[in-house]
């Protein structure tokens, strides 16, 4: 019998965080059920779930984005709560209310706090109130018929950013205002796409900030603590590759001040569940960037440097419970570092890749979170990361050397991935000072470039891969049609 007020719990995701929700699920006594498109058949979660529930759509991410069926894979597979993990139905209000309205507990925060904070607009005004600074902004629903005179006017770099973004999707600069119109319109029409919300706003861009981000945890209780901040400022086309925590070379008043924040805007918003505020700092002054009223792909760097399971916590904080821990219990130990593994070919503009995964083989001393499993394959149909790998050290210094070594290590055959870029990236005399900010990839485009291997060596990995390629295996061990003919005839 479990001790929540619920047995089983679907998770309405995929990949490897429907993976790891499942984890803790499991490890809380509780019954794991997923959604599952035929696209995705042999994802990393199948053989964990105690159940699947099939979804299918016009395409596989529409079939993540129907509300209705996923409420009735739900109720079909009778389960009590529902995770919605991070991206697809996340942020959704609507969703989340749904949910609530079909007598399922929905794991994560109320629907006004999603309204509220999810609305990147909503949210900034809300925070300004605050007195917590905010970059210079316009708000297309201010005035829709003077929202491009408005954002002309606040200058150049500009950005321009959907109401209902996240995930970098639908975030474009403007350093000439000539192109504005043409980037509104594009961002107008991604941000429908993705979120199917095409509200603007327009925001000051800061040149070569960094992005630093605090955990936070509230209860129905009104309780709320942080777990102190993770620095994301290593990213490319607002997506980021590399987090760590904490944020190396942060001022101690400077961290204090940006967690205090973090915590006075979720109080004021009476947030409950796990969310996470972000910021952008430089020249010793912070803005509230927005809150992702979610969990976030790198909160493994928390867990592991707090030692506080984030899901679990989650799931407590659904069932009525209070937080199993009160601030002055959160302590930072060592530094921690992600790196998202994805199927691209970063000496060509980072274009995503697709093909079979073969041989996937990650270093058995560190935490890797499995997108795909080996004998899947990385398709067009979703995201193209195959992982992230988390390292732990008793310093950044340990923590550097580990993610390079765990890189080296890791064996990811059958198609282009980012691996050989993220070492030379943890290599970088900047990177290793800590001296990052959001524009550092971008200028180290030098680094994109593959180094060029000896043909001894290109004969060596042939040779290590081939065993692995099944088409290959067969056609050297199969028998010519001629020598078949001859039967069993002997010379």
């Amino acid at each position: 019998m479990s001790r929540y007020p619920f047995e089983s719990v679907l998770v309405a995701n995929r990949g490897e965080i429907a993976a790891r929700i499942l984890r803790s699920v499991k490890e809380s006594g509780l019954r794991g059920v997923i959604i599952a498109h035929p696209d995705d058949a042999h994802g990393p979660a199948m053989s964990l779930a105690d159940e699947v529930s099939w979804i299918d759509g016009q395409t596989p991410v529409a079939a993540f984005l129907d509300i209705d069926q996923i409420i009735n894979a739900a109720k079909v597979t009778e389960a009590g709560a529902l995770h919605p993990g991070y991206g697809f139905l996340a942020e959704n209000a609507r969703f989340a209310t749904a949910v609530e309205k079909a007598g399922i507990v929905f794991i994560g925060p109320r629907p006004s706090s999603i309204e509220l904070m999810g609305d990147k607009i909503r949210a900034r005004n809300f925070v300004a109130q605050l007195g917590i600074p905010v970059a210079p902004s316009v708000i297309e629903d201010d005035d829709p018929g003077t929202f491009v005179d408005r954002a002309r006017e606040l200058g150049v770099p500009l950005l321009i950013k959907p109401s209902a973004g996240g995930g970098g999707k639908g975030m474009h600069i403007v350093r000439n205002l000539r192109y504005l119109d043409a980037e509104i319109e594009r961002a107008r029409s991604e941000g429908q796409r993705y979120f199917g919300d095409g509200r603007l706003y327009a925001e000051r861009y800061i040149e070569c900030p960094r992005h630093i981000e605090v955990q936070v945890l509230g209860d129905e209780s009104g309780n709320v603590v942080h777990l102190f901040e993770r620095d994301c400022s290593l990213q490319r086309r607002f997506q980021k590759v590399i987090e760590e925590a904490p944020a190396p070379g942060l001022p101690a008043n400077i961290r204090d001040r940006i967690c205090n924040a973090a915590v006075d805007i979720a109080r004021a918003a009476q947030y409950v569940n796990a969310g996470t505020v972000e910021f952008i700092y430089g020249a010793g002054q912070f803005y509230f960037l927005e809150m992702n009223t979610r969990l976030q792909v790198e909160h493994p760097v928390t867990e592991a440097t707090t030692g506080i399971d984030l899901v679990a916590e989650q799931i407590r904080i659904a069932a009525g419970e209070p937080l199993s821990f009160e601030q002055n219990d959160v302590t930072i130990s060592g530094h921690a570092i992600e790196l998202r593994i994805y199927a691209e070919d970063s000496s060509h503009d980072f274009a995503p890749t697709t093909g079979p995964i073969l041989r996937l083989q990650p270093p058995n001393d560190s935490r890797f979170d499995a997108g795909v499993i080996e004998g899947g394959r990385v398709t067009t149909a979703f995201d193209p990361m195959i992982g992230k790998l988390i390292v732990h050290g008793e310093s950044r210094a340990a923590a550097l050397i580990k993610a390079e070594d765990a890189l080296r290590r890791l064996i990811v055959l059958g198609l282009r991935t980012n691996v050989g870029y993220l070492r030379r990236l943890l290599t970088d005399r900047e990177v290793a000072a800590g001296r990052i900010h959001t524009g550092l990839i971008q200028e180290k485009f030098q680094l994109t470039a593959e180094p060029p291997l000896e043909r001894e060596t290109v004969a060596r990995l042939i040779a290590l891969a081939a065993p692995h390629v099944p088409d290959l295996c067969r056609e050297a061990a199969a028998v010519p049609a001629l020598h078949r003919a001859m039967g069993s005839w002997r010379n």
